[in-house]
């Protein structure tokens, strides 16, 4: 996953062009980036670890895409272009946790009592 991204090439959505629920989310964050807020349902599988543990995205529907999404769209971007390389059906979130939060979509922490933030 070391290559060089031509966005022009990537699929890619912005958050507001995103359904309201039922879509398939791979977040591609570090571990406590996730732990500080990540979005309800979301797979979280670290992009270092990604060709490693893809088969985990089994459990999502064959006939929807994944969005891929990150801090801002630059870690998502890897992930999109070699999960397209690789069969899937992958598209990149386009500003990433930062324009999710903007948007006012639902962000959880998973620190007791903590209020979600994105790192």
């Amino acid at each position: 996953m070391d290559g060089v991204v031509n966005p022009q090439e990537l699929p890619t959505a912005s958050v507001s062009e995103l359904p309201d629920d039922g879509i398939s989310l791979l977040d591609v964050r570090e571990p406590d980036e996730w732990v500080a807020g990540h979005v309800p349902g979301a797979v979280h599988i670290p992009l270092g670890e990604l060709p490693g543990r893809v088969g985990e995205l089994s459990r999502f529907p064959d006939d929807k895409p994944v969005y891929v999404i990150c801090r801002s769209g630059g870690r998502s971007a890897r992930a999109t272009a070699w999960l397209n390389a690789s069969g899937w059906d992958a598209v990149n979130v386009a500003g990433g946790m930062k324009s999710w939060h903007v948007e006012g979509r639902p962000v959880v922490s998973e620190q007791a009592g903590a209020a979600p933030e994105i790192l």
